[in-house]
């Protein structure tokens, strides 16, 4: 079993090629993890893995490739090995090979790409035998006599494109322009065999959408389909809904900052009803209102694998906000929930809060913010969180939590949260008492990584006590100079004796609270 033999390319000789060397095990962990943190289409999607990461995956996924092989091999005793190093080859390639598949002309400058540029951009896709299958145009805007040497190019090896990213890349043209660009790059694509489409960042509106219409029309298999800030309107949004022939293996579908509105929801909630797949779905930022998101609460009851929802800055008050608490009452997957902004008020929080607390037990990231919740509706909220012991991220900015909702959430988080690295409680009206819990809750979790409690009502001399709670460590304490220790609100006034005053309040509250119990 020398390393002398045990090579890809001496299959014709007697001695066995299975098991390779240790060393050429750790040279394939090697070449992964220099994959892995190459960037990528991949890693400005997913996030690029650190060396150290990057090298346990690689660990992992080439201890999975030997496994495979090594059962192939046993079972074959007589042989030489040469079926086992193949597989270990196709297996182990599945993540070696990411580098040789991407063509990415998005890094750099943003920069208008004519046609003698693209010629030498786009050389390396006419080289015989390249082994491309996505491509990102990002970043560069096309003109059409680009786009005229684009379209003979991708078409020769058009049945090799799996992933297709052109977003932003038609950036600064004329109208007229643009849509003859869109059309070109549609008709070239058009039958494409793809999981994944970005159409991002273009300003597209209803001529756009349907100016990619060829392309949209062929595509049966779509597991990925990112149109965010694309001027995506009502008509927009029935255009899409009307070419894309299936949606039954979506899995990503991002409609984030578009000018959608309740009747462009109802469309995308057709959308979704077909999509029984899907995981991740952004619906972001798009003016939809109480009917809208009725409409898409209604449609995400279909949607039993959801991995990640994000609703955020929307206007879909109470009602919407109870709706959707019984689509989410179904989601035992949830990891990420996307919540801020969105009208609920105590009344939807309580309910999203029960749902949440019934499902969803690997719940990493619940933001919430700007819902206008008081301390009143802080209990069902506090329970909910004290059920999520995978939590890393829990935003709670802008609302009116004030001293009583701050403690309660922070003796939801006192016991276990281990994995917790981010809170933010910034702007809700809290005074000493609930920053000093908080603080002293939070300071004691091992990965913790930042509190943000600013824009409240602590004093000087209670921010000075908090940055020795947190002596030694305050990278992990977020900016403090927009507290007012002044702040007044409806309920509660500080008189010329603040310093006592507050100290009774404390006590107060903390009897209180003092036999709280929060059930999980």
């Amino acid at each position: 079993m020398g390393s002398g033999t045990q090579t890809f390319q001496h299959r014709s000789l007697s001695v066995k090629l299975w098991p390779p060397s240790h060393s050429t095990r750790l040279m394939l962990v090697e070449r992964m993890t220099k994959n892995l943190t190459t960037p990528s289409i991949f890693s400005r999607r997913c996030g690029l893995l650190s060396k150290d990461e990057a090298e346990e995956d690689a660990k992992k996924m080439e201890e999975l490739a030997f496994a495979a092989a090594d059962q192939h091999y046993k079972e074959e005793p007589d042989g030489d090995g040469s079926s086992a190093v193949q597989i270990y080859a196709k297996e182990s390639n599945k993540a070696t090979d990411l580098r040789g598949t991407v063509f990415d002309i998005s890094g750099g400058r943003r920069a208008f790409i004519e046609a003698e540029e693209a010629k030498e951009l786009l050389r390396p896709l006419g080289e015989p035998g390249n082994s491309y299958t996505k491509i990102c145009f990002s970043n560069k805007s096309f003109g059409l006599d680009a786009a005229n040497v684009a379209a003979p190019i991708l078409s020769t090896i058009k049945d090799q494109w799996t992933e297709v990213d052109l977003s932003d890349f038609i950036a600064g043209r004329p109208e007229s322009e643009v849509l003859d660009v869109m059309n070109i790059f549609s008709s070239v694509l058009e039958g494409c065999h793809l999981r994944y489409l970005n159409l991002s960042n273009n300003a597209l509106g209803e001529k756009g959408v349907r100016a990619f219409g060829a392309l949209l029309k062929s595509q049966n298999s779509l597991q990925e389909l990112y149109l965010m800030n694309d001027g995506i309107s009502e008509e927009a949004a029935r255009a899409v809904s009307e070419l894309i022939p299936s949606t039954e293996k979506l899995k990503v579908l991002h409609f984030h900052n578009n000018m959608t509105g309740d009747e462009g929801a109802f469309t995308i909630s057709e959308i979704v009803k077909h999509s029984c797949k899907l995981e991740d779905f952004q619906c972001s930022s798009t003016r939809v209102g109480t009917d809208g998101g009725l409409a898409l609460a209604e449609a995400l009851k279909r949607c039993a694998h959801l991995k990640k929802l994000d609703l955020r800055d929307n206007m879909f008050g109470v009602e919407a906000g109870v709706t959707l608490s019984k689509a989410i009452s179904q989601f035992t997957d949830l990891t990420e929930v996307y919540l801020s902004y969105l009208n609920l008020e105590d009344e939807g929080t309580e309910a999203l809060a029960n749902a949440l607390k019934h499902s969803a037990p690997s719940l990493e990231v619940l933001e919430m913010a700007g819902n206008d919740i008081t301390a009143k509706g802080t209990a069902s909220l506090a329970a909910c969180i004290a059920s999520k012991q995978f939590l890393t991220k829990l935003k709670l900015a802008e609302n009116e939590l004030k001293d009583e909702g701050a403690i309660l959430i922070a003796n939801a988080l006192g016991k276990g949260h281990g994995q917790l690295n981010e809170v933010d409680m910034s702007t809700n009206a809290i005074r000493q008492a609930g920053g000093r819990h908080l603080a002293q809750v939070v300071v004691e979790k091992p990965g913790f990584k930042l509190l943000n409690i600013n824009g409240n009502f602590i004093s000087d001399e209670w921010i000075d006590e908090v940055k020795e709670i947190f002596k030694g460590s305050l990278d992990m304490l977020g900016p403090l100079d927009e507290n007012d220790p002044e702040g007044e609100d409806d309920e509660e006034e500080e008189d010329e004796d603040e310093e006592e005053e507050s100290a009774e309040h404390e006590k107060e509250l903390e009897s209180k609270l003092k036999d709280l119990k929060i059930n999980q």
